[in-house]
């Protein structure tokens, strides 16, 4: 069974812990009554033990493996920084058990690809190997640079970080498009669908974004060039091609240009003229002019397919949470999640099933792969990430709602919960919960 169906076990796990507490027999028509006072004859109660974090970056605190009385100093050689990155790594809280493939990446880990204009450094499968259903790009463009013609033979989603971008595409009726996005915007261009990107000048430095592609074996080395293609082509089926002669085709580059600079574009500049008429649907969405969502402990935006048409192979959440709050306990039912911290620090807690769970730690420009989780901002400033998915639109199950809206009686016999607790759970998504006290 492959690790992301873990996601999907999830709840019937969770319901097979009815198991540990007995029933209340049967009424007089024989239908059975589940007690509402618990009684674990084999399974001792959960710790009252918080296991909170024990130091992050902004800690004086000395990184060691030790959370309470277990573990003990390190005597050889130590990377201190990168053990205050990774707190519940090196100090797990005992919750954790078992062992789980890793779920956490750093672009400033990958390998940075550097061009005349620019960079662009990648996340797939040889980084995570969980990770087997997107991966990632992190590019930036100077203003004028271009991400020369190409295509792809997955779908591509993408999420300006910074600065502003142009982006032109065709369909294959030959209708043309072109459109300009900024901060927070995206753009999709579903598989095949050939198309250019350049960043304009209306911020001095260009741009930088994200790019998610719906493969986890993606390589953006692997990407279909215009100037790769006819470099590789003889010159007179060139000629024979456009209509010209060979000497016209004297300035064609001799190998690929994948990013180089440009004139920067107007940002008012429309599509060219094209007999076949543009493309019905867009394929940009500023997300940045949606409305937020605003929740408890912070706020969402999300596009799929519903809201962003074109968008039929990848949805987002953009999520912000506000400092003490918590993106609540969920999962979603039919797809791997993909999520990459724009701002702040988070601690997250995976559970894979069959009594295994490990928690990381996250900053900016880090993406993980995750399952039935939570997202804690443990720092002073909004903590704010993408959750995005291989799938046109986006769904997810609240583990707060779950139980809200389960008979109460069987909520108190799985959980000991107390008449005011279980009463007091939510029958909607909370989605993002404010700071709770211990």
């Amino acid at each position: 069974m492959s690790r992301f169906l873990i996601s999907i076990v999830c709840a019937v796990v969770l319901s097979t812990l009815a198991v540990a507490a007995p029933t209340g027999g049967s009424d007089a028509s024989g239908t059975p009554v589940v007690s509402a006072e618990p009684a674990y004859e084999t399974v001792p109660l959960a710790s009252d033990d918080p296991n909170a974090i024990t130091w992050n970056v902004t800690t004086d605190t000395d990184p060691q493996p030790i959370r309470g009385a277990l573990g003990s100093t390190i005597m050889a050689q130590q990377n201190v920084a990168l053990q205050r990155l990774n707190p519940d790594l090196l100090a797990p809280p005992t919750t954790d058990a078992g062992d789980i493939p890793n779920l956490k990446w750093s672009f400033t880990m990958s390998t940075n690809r550097l061009q005349t204009g620019g960079y662009a450094r990648q996340q797939n499968v040889n980084q995570m190997p969980i990770a087997t259903s997107m991966a990632g790009v992190d590019m930036r463009l100077e203003a004028g640079a271009i991400r020369e013609l190409h295509w792809h033979k997955t779908a591509e989603w993408a999420y300006v970080l910074s600065g502003y971008m142009q982006v032109t595409a065709v369909d294959s009726s030959g209708r043309n498009f072109l459109g300009t996005v900024g901060p927070g915007d995206l753009w999709y261009f579903p598989p095949g669908v050939p198309h250019s990107l350049q960043a304009t000048n209306q911020t001095e430095a260009g741009a930088e974004f994200l790019l998610i592609f719906n493969s986890g074996d993606f390589s953006e080395d692997s990407t279909f060039l215009l100037t790769d293609w006819l470099a590789h082509t003889p010159k007179d089926v060139l000629a024979k091609n456009f209509g010209t002669t060979i000497e016209n085709l004297n300035n064609l580059p001799a190998q690929q240009l994948y990013i180089f600079p440009g004139t920067p574009p107007s940002p008012e500049a429309t599509a060219p003229e094209d007999p076949q008429g543009q493309v019905p649907a867009p394929y940009t969405y500023a997300l940045s002019e949606v409305t937020p969502t605003q929740l408890a402990g912070g706020s969402v935006r999300i596009a799929d397919s519903s809201s962003f048409g074109i968008s039929t192979g990848i949805s987002v959440a953009e999520v912000t949470v506000q400092p003490g709050g918590m993106r609540e306990l969920h999962w979603h039912p039919t797809q791997d999640e993909w999520t990459y911290y724009i701002s702040g620090a988070a601690r997250a807690s995976i559970f894979a099933s069959s009594s295994t769970a490990r928690t990381y730690n996250y900053e900016a420009s880090f993406n993980a792969a995750l399952s039935c989780h939570y997202i804690e901002n443990i720092g002073d400033e909004p903590l704010v990430f993408l959750e995005i998915f291989n799938t046109d639109a986006y769904e997810d199950i609240s583990l707060s709602q779950w139980l809200g809206v389960t008979p109460p009686s069987l909520v108190q016999a799985h959980l000991g919960f107390s008449d005011e607790l279980v009463g007091s759970l939510p029958k909607t998504k909370p989605i993002v919960v404010g700071a709770t006290s211990l």
